[in-house]
């Protein structure tokens, strides 16, 4: 089946090369990476080869990827033995569709979100390489009113070459000048592991209001998620509120949330502070929280700002609660340019006696001695725990240096591990040095070679321990 639509649309293809409004763009990106690890898998090979064409109104595109085998960077998935799924190779993208004014239809791989994405989002989490998009069929009507609507399915997560549904309309209209109002309806169904379907089904409103120097917006969803092999029904609920208010020299806003078993794979919840932490590095966000956010900019002269934001989190039995501090202060003189901040985060589990900090200063510039353009950072992260009435610390020291000797692109890294002071000169260090070089107009080669620290990293309400890295990675990526 794959084989024949890859006939009809290099036909297609063809066919249209001999016409003069014809379009085409798009990008191969391959990869080498041999990793030095406790891994049976050290050497990876992967390449992506995409494009899309457009023709008076129909436009189409495809992407092939080859993973052989497919390179994860999660430090749980560090693998003795080569596994049957670790090799892929497949059409990863497949769209095709028709525009025409404000009228847009596609069927195939689809990224959308609605209102805030708090209902609903389709999209690929390249950080953590995940791919929440589905295979659906988009209708879409971009006038004053801006309608949506969506038929389309997932691989499930449960059960293989099985797939979820959803589906759902959207629509947005100005009441009057600078406010909007909108709602959405959506509908999900995901496989159980009993192979039976369970049911979400959501309704939204919402309302964006733009005055000038205020802005602000608001969303409320609502909803059941129920099974066909339980009769209860649980209600399920999301608020977020952001406003944001200018006057004279001073920026000051604020945010509230507050979501109930709000936690599913085709939505994008906001976190409501700075530094995007869920509420408990071992749950993902929306199943149920609340918290506040309250953030001021001040310009205190030319080119000289100061920042502040500080944001709170907790669950309904206050058992869970978090605390989100960023302090920073930016200078810009000609074409040089200063930060400096320090950042703070705690979170505290009375359920499993588990408390935790990091804080951190950190430092960047950008400058031009003698006309040379170079880019510096520097943090000093101090991490604080404690388990079951067992107290840990450790010390993640971080500098970086980036610049260019022409058209050569450097990138110097340096990341180290320290369990005390007087432990610095035996202590893990991670030195790394990245190279960016233009081989071809439209071709940029990459090399890495060295260590990277690995840990925490938190992205779309879910908080992944990435796998320490050390070896080298080549990339090649090539645009048309």
């Amino acid at each position: 089946m794959k084989g024949k639509l890859f006939l009809v649309l290099v036909l297609m293809a063809v066919s249209l090369m001999g016409q003069n409004t014809l379009q085409i763009n798009g990008m191969n990106e391959a990869e080498f990476v041999y990793r030095t690890a406790a891994d049976s898998l050290n050497a990876y090979f992967s390449n992506s080869f995409g494009f899309n064409l457009r023709y008076r109104d129909f436009f189409f595109g495809m992407k092939f990827i080859s993973e052989l085998p497919k390179y994860s960077t999660e430090q749980t998935e560090l693998l003795q033995n080569l596994e049957p799924h670790r090799l892929n190779v497949d059409w990863k993208d497949l769209y095709a569709g028709f525009s025409r004014d404000m009228f847009t239809v596609q069927v195939g791989t689809t990224e959308e979100t609605f209102g805030n994405a708090i209902v609903f989002r389709s999209f690929e989490d390249t950080e953590f390489d995940e791919d929440h998009r589905v295979q659906s069929a988009l209708m879409r009507y971009d006038g004053d009113l801006k309608l949506k609507a969506i038929y389309g399915a997932i691989n499930s997560a449960n059960n293989v070459n099985r797939y979820d549904l959803a589906y759902g309309v959207d629509a947005e209209y100005p009441i009057w000048r600078g406010l909007r109002l909108g709602g959405s309806a959506m509908a999900f169904r995901e496989l159980t592991p009993l192979g039976v379907y369970g049911y979400r089904d959501v309704f939204a409103g919402r309302g964006n209001l733009n005055l000038g120097d205020f802005q602000a917006y608001a969303e409320y969803a609502t909803g059941k998620s129920y099974r066909q092999e339980v009769i209860a029904e649980d209600n399920i609920s999301a608020v977020y509120a952001n406003a944001e208010y200018l006057f004279g020299p001073i920026i000051v806003g604020g945010a509230y949330k507050r979501y109930q078993g709000f936690d599913y794979r085709l939505n994008d919840l906001p976190l409501a502070n700075y530094h995007n932490e869920t509420l408990s590095d071992a749950l993902g966000s929306g199943q149920d929280e609340e918290g506040w956010q309250a953030r001021a900019s001040y310009t205190l002269a030319d080119g000289v700002y100061l920042h502040a934001d500080y944001a709170e989190a907790r669950d309904a039995a206050k058992e869970k609660r978090m605390n989100d501090l960023y302090v920073g202060f930016d200078f810009t003189g000609g074409t040089n340019s200063y930060a400096l901040s320090f950042s703070h985060i705690e979170k505290v589990d009375d359920l499993f006696r588990t408390w935790q900090k990091e804080y951190y200063p950190a430092f960047s510039a950008d400058i031009s001695p003698f006309g040379f353009p170079l880019s510096m950072q520097a943090e000093f992260k101090t991490v604080e725990k404690t388990i079951i009435e067992n107290d840990f610390q450790h010390y993640e020291p971080l500098v970086q240096a980036d610049f260019k000797v022409e058209k050569l692109g450097v990138s110097l890294g340096l990341q180290s591990w320290w369990a005390d002071f007087s432990t610095i000169m035996e202590s893990k260090y991670n030195p790394n040095i990245e190279l960016r070089y233009p081989v071809f107009e439209h071709s940029d080669l990459i090399l890495f070679a060295g260590k990277e620290q690995g840990g925490k990293v938190c992205r779309n309400g879910v908080c992944r321990y990435v796998a320490p890295f050390e070896g080298i990675r080549a990339e090649l990526t090539t645009r048309f």
